[in-house]
C-alpha cells in the first residue's frame, strides 16, 4: 500500500472513530431537551464553517470559478443539509441500537451510487466484502447488551429518517467525487458549509432565538462542543481526504467502525460484556474492509 492509499484509510478511520462517539453524545443531548435538531445543527455548521474559512486564510487561495461553487452548494445540500439534519431529527426517534444497524447500510447505497455515476463495477470480491462486514457489523449489534433496563423503541419515522439520511450521504459520496479531486479539502468545506448554514438559518432563527444558553448543563455542553469541533469540523476534514485517495464504497466501509465504537465504550462503562460473539463481529468488519481493498475496482 503507498503512501497516498494509507493517508486514506488513517483518515476514513478517523472520521468514523469520532462518528462512533457521535451516535452517543447525540442521543444524550436530545434526551437533555437542550437544544433542538434545528439549533444543533446551525451549531455545527456555523462552528465549522468559522473553523474552516479562518483555516483558508493560511493557505494558499483556490480559484473556483462559479460553476464549481453551483456544484459544492449542492453537495452542501446533500452531503450535509439532508444527512445531519435527517441524523439529529431520527436521533430523537430511534434506539441508538437500530441507529446503528441503519447507518451499516451505508455502504450499500454508497457500492450502488458509485456504479451509476462512477461507473464503479460491482466484483465479486466487492460484493463479498460489503457483505462480510455488514454481517459482522449486524452480529455486534444484536449481541449488544448496552440497551439493558430501557424499553426505548424506534418509532417508523425515525427509520424512515435513518433511511433518508444513509441515501443521502452515500449519493453525495458518489456523486462528488471528481469534485472533491480538484479542490482542497479546506476550500471544498468552507463552501459546502456555508451553504448548508445558510440553507438552514430561515428554518432556525426562531428556535435560536428561544434556547435557553445558560440552562445548558455542563456535560451537555461539553458534548455539544465535541459534537462541533471533532464530529463536524475534524471528521469532515478528514473524510475528503480519504476520498481523494480511495473509492467511494471502501471510504464508507469504514462506516462499520460505528457500531463498534459504540459497542466498546459500552464495555467500558460497565454496560456491555466482551464475548466470542463480539470477536467474531471484529473478524467480519475488518476482514471485510481488507477484501473491498483488495479488488481491482478498490485499487484503480
Amino acid at each position: 500500500m503507498n503512501g497516498s492509499k494509507f493517508a486514506g484509510h488513517l483518515a476514513a478511520a478517523g472520521a468514523y472513530f469520532i462518528f462512533g462517539f457521535n451516535i452517543i453524545f447525540n442521543k444524550d443531548i436530545a434526551n437533555s431537551g437542550a437544544v433542538s435538531p434545528l439549533v444543533l445543527f446551525v451549531l455545527r455548521a456555523a462552528g465549522a464553517t468559522l473553523l474552516f474559512w479562518v483555516l483558508s486564510l493560511f493557505l494558499p487561495k483556490e480559484n473556483v470559478p462559479a460553476r464549481d461553487v453551483l456544484k459544492m452548494a449542492l453537495a452542501g445540500f446533500l452531503g450535509l443539509f439532508i444527512p445531519q439534519l435527517s441524523f439529529l431529527f431520527a436521533i430523537e426517534r430511534a434506539t441508538p441500537l437500530d441507529t446503528a444497524v441503519l447507518g451499516s447500510l451505508c455502504p450499500i447505497y454508497t457500492m450502488c451510487f458509485a456504479f451509476l455515476f462512477l461507473r464503479e463495477p460491482i466484483t465479486f470480491k466487492k460484493a463479498g466484502g460489503v457483505a462480510m462486514s455488514l454481517g459482522g457489523a449486524l452480529l455486534l449489534i444484536y449481541n449488544s447488551t448496552h440497551a439493558v433496563g430501557t424499553v426505548a423503541r424506534t418509532e417508523p419515522l425515525g427509520v424512515i429518517l435513518l433511511l433518508v439520511n444513509g441515501l443521502s450521504f452515500a449519493g453525495y459520496l458518489g456523486a462528488f467525487r471528481p469534485l472533491i479531486s480538484r479542490y482542497n479539502v479546506v476550500t471544498l468545506m468552507k463552501w459546502m458549509f456555508l451553504f448548508a448554514l445558510l440553507l438552514s438559518l430561515p428554518f432556525a432563527w426562531g428556535g435560536l432565538l428561544r434556547t435557553d444558553y445558560a440552562a445548558i448543563s455542563p456535560r451537555v455542553g461539553w458534548e455539544i462542543a465535541y459534537v462541533v469541533l471533532f464530529a463536524t469540523f475534524v471528521a469532515y476534514f478528514l473524510i475528503p481526504i480519504g476520498q481523494k485517495h480511495l473509492r467511494p464504497t471502501l471510504v464508507s466501509m469504514y462506516s462499520y467502525l460505528q457500531p463498534m465504537i459504540a459497542a466498546g465504550v459500552s464495555i467500558a462503562v460497565g454496560m456491555d460484556v466482551f464475548t466470542w460473539q463480539k470477536a467474531l463481529a471484529a473478524l467480519l468488519v475488518f476482514g471485510g474492509v481488507w477484501l473491498v481493498s483488495r479488488s481491482k475496482a478498490a485499487q484503480s
